[in-house]
């Protein structure tokens, strides 16, 4: 059975995790979450531990993949139906910067997405393939001030081709404002082949 794939997307504090963990708590009673930061600072740390307690009921099967998150798709629970995935951009950051990702010494940045892409598309195809709902969330960065260094413009633009990629692959996507949500792609102006 192929599994339905949701992106939830919105600005900071707009109510996008908050959404996410009920679309896919009013799927399954219980559900798998898979977790993406690393903490690496006091301030990570603290936003780590008020996602975790809002996850603290018993509803959830915490998994944690800063790396390698398709392969956590194999180790989802049976008794689960909905997925949640949080977050996207941290998950891109990752492998954009983090361990084992390629060095921008030796390889420029248009090819430094391209890995990033085949990791994305991996995670899409496992996260099809488990047969469950699975609801991506994903920092929209593309609507503030234009980052002042050459790094934070890279990881805007990566963010935003990344976002374009799994929502194009997902069946519905909303973007959350002030805690409102909106299925976009059903808006969305389709052109006519």
């Amino acid at each position: 059975m192929a599994g339905k794939l949701i992106m939830v997307t919105g600005g900071a504090r707009s109510g996008k995790s908050e959404f996410a963990e009920r679309y896919v708590l009013h799927y399954s009673p219980k559900c798998d979450y898979i977790a993406t930061a690393e903490i690496t600072d006091a301030e990570m740390a603290e936003r780590v531990r008020l996602h975790r307690e809002r996850r603290n009921d018993g509803r959830w099967v915490n998994h944690e993949a800063p790396y390698g998150a398709d392969k956590m798709f194999a180790n989802l629970g049976e008794d689960t139906q909905a997925v949640l995935f949080d977050c996207l951009t941290i998950y891109m950051a990752n492998l954009f910067y983090g361990k084992g990702s390629p060095d921008p010494e030796k390889v420029d940045f248009l090819q430094r997405c391209e890995y990033v892409y085949g990791e994305i598309d991996k995670l899409l195809k496992a996260a099809r393939e488990s047969g469950k709902i699975v609801v991506f969330v994903s920092n929209e960065v593309g609507s503030g001030i234009v980052p002042n260094t050459p790094v934070g413009r890279e990881y805007r633009d990566l963010a935003g081709w990344v976002n374009q990629r799994v929502a194009n692959a997902c069946d519905s996507v909303f973007l959350c404002v002030a805690g409102q949500a909106v299925d976009v792609k059903k808006l969305a102006f389709k052109f006519e082949d």
